[in-house]
């Protein structure tokens, strides 16, 4: 492995702490190295809003005259605009740092080059690319969104043994294909999701709260689409402060998502519907990353829902919990769901 993918990898990993309060920001580490090959400061974007990744890598360097014999590695391109917080860029270069190693390019609007070609008008030498698919991979949400102008889509379900993703049970009961591990590990998505979708045939049928409880962090916006208006007002997803959108119109799926993103400013949309809402997103090739729980139980004549039909797509990964199989598929197969 070459030097330059070590301090890479070190920045990688940094940037991995902050995946459940950056978003709709992407996940960046940094990492300052001394001429001599020792690490001088390490830096995270810890949450949106607050100090970049390159702010803390600097603010953790004691003497900071040695900057100027320093090498920055950043997993993601400096900005060069003012948001929440003045332009990396600019600090870089009022720091005095020679050389700046950068992962991939921020191709949002308001970067997409600017921060590089920054440093370099400023004498920076600046080298990109170093492990660029991992560094995009590690972003493909913020990337989906800027590139694509559509939240990143994940579809997720449990299905029986035999097939089934519903079942016939008395009214207030539900049968649960999912084992109470997995059912944490999708809150645990949920915690980092901004939106999650269901149809209002899932509502009336089970009724659901679709907020985090079995894992800390906040609820998503949970988005129902109810073209008929079948819905009620005492449903438990109008029942507490978290919010709530109906769509009611007869927009294409594909434009629906979009104005999620644009007016909403949703980059993550985790798709727990029933059959009809998950086969159109698939059948529309709306996606990008699937969950599926393949359960132990057999529903068998009280089977009522087919679970969505699913072909082409090798798993992606595979896990087991206590029994039950847990497989993702990815439109791109270069993705790896563990930064999720």
């Amino acid at each position: 492995m070459e030097v330059n993918e070590i301090y890479m990898r070190r920045a990688i990993s940094l940037a991995l702490k902050g995946k459940f309060n950056v978003l709709p920001n992407p996940m960046v580490g940094a990492v300052i190295v001394g001429p001599d090959g020792k690490i001088l400061g390490e830096g995270y974007h810890r949450k949106c809003g607050e100090a970049h990744a390159e702010v803390n890598a600097i603010d953790a360097v004691k003497d900071k005259a040695l900057l100027r014999d320093c090498t920055m590695y950043v997993t993601l391109e400096p900005c060069s605009h003012y948001g929440h917080t003045p332009p990396c860029a600019d600090l870089i270069i009022r720091m005095g740092i020679p050389r700046v190693v950068v992962g991939c390019l921020d191709t949002s609007a308001k970067v997409n080059g600017k921060g590089v070609q920054r440093l370099l008008d400023a004498g920076v030498e600046v080298e990109v690319g170093c492990l660029e698919e991992d560094c995009r991979s590690l972003n493909i949400v913020f990337f989906t969104a800027h590139e694509e102008h559509r939240p990143y889509i994940m579809l997720k379900w449990a299905q029986s043994a035999d097939g089934f993703i519903g079942a016939l049970c008395q009214p207030g009961e539900r049968v649960s294909i999912s084992t109470p591990l997995t059912t944490v590990l999708v809150h645990r998505i949920r915690s980092y999701s901004e939106a999650i979708m269901v149809g209002s045939g899932t509502v009336i049928l089970d009724n659901p709260w679709l907020t985090v409880r079995k894992w800390p962090g906040r609820s998503p916006m949970r988005v129902v689409v109810d073209r008929r208006n079948r819905l009620s007002g005492n449903c438990n997803i109008f029942s507490d402060d978290a919010k709530t959108l109906i769509i009611n119109d007869d927009k294409p799926l594909r434009e629906t998502v979009g104005e999620l993103y644009a007016k909403h400013g949703v980059t993550f949309l985790l798709v727990e519907g029933g059959t009809h809402l998950l086969q159109s997103f698939i059948d529309q090739g709306l996606w990008d990353l699937c969950r599926v729980e393949y359960g132990t139980i057999v529903l068998g004549e009280y089977g009522t829902a087919r679970a969505p039909r699913f072909e082409g797509y090798p798993p992606l990964r595979t896990f087991d919990f206590e029994g039950e199989t847990v497989k993702y598929y990815s439109h791109n197969p270069r993705f790896d769901v563990k930064n999720l």
